[in-house]
């Protein structure tokens, strides 16, 4: 939500997101951006059936699609691969902004600013430039794939608490964990959340929703 108006954008759209999202949402205009952080399966594969959920409703409303660069090209041959032909049916608009590390834009009733972060591909562990950017945030949404130590590209859930310190962010929402790291370590992460002076630090679970 930016400002007094209500704002829809959906971060990412993996395998499982359209059916989490479409049991919610009835509404095919209400999205109106969708940010895609990296093009590995789990984050955007789900977007040729978003789209074509949205057609089959009847959408009119265009759909900003931003991202890294090359966004156009993976979604459009995503779409190509799951429904051939199937883009030239469409009835609403694409409209793709592609950007790179300091890259800024304004969309949707917000102002994107964007960071590159350490990855295969630029999404993952916290640069300089990405801590910059959530320095006073309301709400840090930050990938940690262990729970300490590292992994080559990933964050840790220890590296986020610490970044949110650092950054002075009132909440932080910790995604991609690992589920064996959940598993195997649950002491240890309930122990790291209790001790992380942070109120407002969580991991999200389906379904869940946040007021800011």
């Amino acid at each position: 939500m930016g400002g007094s108006k209500k704002h829809y954008i959906l971060l990412d759209c993996g395998f499982t997101t359209p059916h989490r999202y479409f049991a919610d949402c009835f509404d095919p205009d209400q999205l109106e951006a969708l940010w895609i952080s990296h093009f590995h399966g789990d984050h955007f594969f789900g977007v040729p059936l978003l789209l074509l959920r949205f057609w089959e409703m009847g959408r009119v409303k265009p759909l900003l699609l931003a991202g890294p660069d090359g966004l156009r090209e993976k979604i459009e041959m995503a779409l190509d691969l799951a429904y051939p032909s199937f883009l030239g049916k469409l009835r609403y608009a694409l409209e793709y902004r592609e950007l790179e590390d300091g890259d800024s834009f304004q969309g949707a009733g917000f102002l994107w600013q964007v960071a590159a972060t350490e990855h295969s591909q630029p999404d993952g562990r916290y640069t300089v430039g990405s801590a910059n950017l959530a320095k006073g945030c309301t709400l840090m949404v930050h990938e940690a794939y262990r729970v300490a130590g590292q992994t080559a590209n990933h964050g840790s859930l220890a590296e986020c608490l610490a970044l949110a310190r650092q950054a002075g962010c009132e909440k932080l929402a910790i995604v991609h964990v690992a589920h064996y790291e959940r598993e195997r370590k649950s002491g240890e992460l309930r122990r790291l959340l209790g001790e992380s002076g942070l109120p407002g630090v969580f991991l999200p679970e389906p379904g869940e929703s946040l007021d800011l």
